[in-house]
């Protein structure tokens, strides 16, 4: 019988497939990312399109060496870690690793079911570079901005503080923010509305809004009551009723910048 290959991220998820698949596929899991950015160093070369520096992980010769001994044996190997950009990376450098002439395709799947297992082998792929790549800014991200800020923090602030691409951005943000709070200046403003009654009896709200043509800007409580006090002596007309229908969606959710 042909040997087939399946290889997950997690330890748990290959117990259960095991049982799914039988005896014709071997699986095994990489337990995470076996490749990343040197920790002695920075890794990244942005003098040099920002060639990037990789090593295997500490720890992870061990199941790398596993994994080429189980490819040996398979006809199609199937990389099946998660279907993410991160999934997409480690299904990247374990197919770096093996180098192997054999079949070497990609599947995902969204539920370790029988269903759904089955119909990822039916629906194989290549892998997506496209995906790879925002791995890989992602990481060379985090690794530039941690490696080139932190170090700031460390004289200005306190050593240890760490800098990261996501807090970084987001603390400037809030302290935008909080800045445009403080130097905000109140400006007092009033409205005019009238509670008005046609010869029916029927009662109805209106608004100001203009005097002589132009949008009121009443400033203060004083022009407020003037402005009353000359209403009082008008008489209102309706000078015209139109109807519509309008449709209104509600706000959008809060997003991080518009949350503070």
């Amino acid at each position: 019988m042909a040997k087939n290959l399946l290889i997950v991220e997690s330890p748990a998820k290959s117990k259960t497939l095991k049982r799914f698949l039988g005896k014709g596929f071997d699986v095994e899991a990489t337990i995470g990312h076996i490749i990343d950015l040197p920790k002695s160093k920075l890794g990244v070369d942005p003098e040099n399109g920002f060639k990037i520096d990789y090593e295997l992980i500490k720890g992870k010769g061990s199941v790398v060496k596993k994994l080429k001994a189980a490819a040996k044996k398979a006809d199609t190997i199937y990389l099946a870690p998660d279907p993410d950009r991160e999934g997409e990376a480690i299904a990247w450098h374990v197919a770096e690793q093996l180098k192997s002439s054999k079949n070497i395709v990609r599947v995902t799947f969204n539920e370790i079911t029988k269903k759904a297992v089955k119909e990822a082998l039916e629906n194989t792929r290549e892998i997506d570079i496209n995906l790879v790549n925002a791995q890989q800014a992602r990481r060379v991200l985090d690794r530039l901005v941690g490696y080139k800020v932190s170090p700031f923090l460390w004289k200005t602030v306190t050593y240890g503080l760490s800098a990261g691409r996501v807090q970084s951005v987001a603390l400037r943000i809030i302290c935008e923010r909080e800045a445009e709070i403080e130097a905000f200046v109140i400006d007092e403003y009033w409205k005019v509305s009238t509670l008005l009654e046609d010869k029916s009896k029927a009662q109805f709200i209106s608004r100001l809004a203009k005097i002589d043509g132009k949008n009121p800007e009443i400033k203060n409580e004083e022009e407020s009551s003037q402005i009353v006090a000359e209403l009082k002596e008008q008489k209102f007309i309706v000078d015209k009723v139109k109807h519509s229908e309008k449709q209104r969606r509600p706000y959008a959710p809060f997003i991080t910048s518009s949350i503070q």
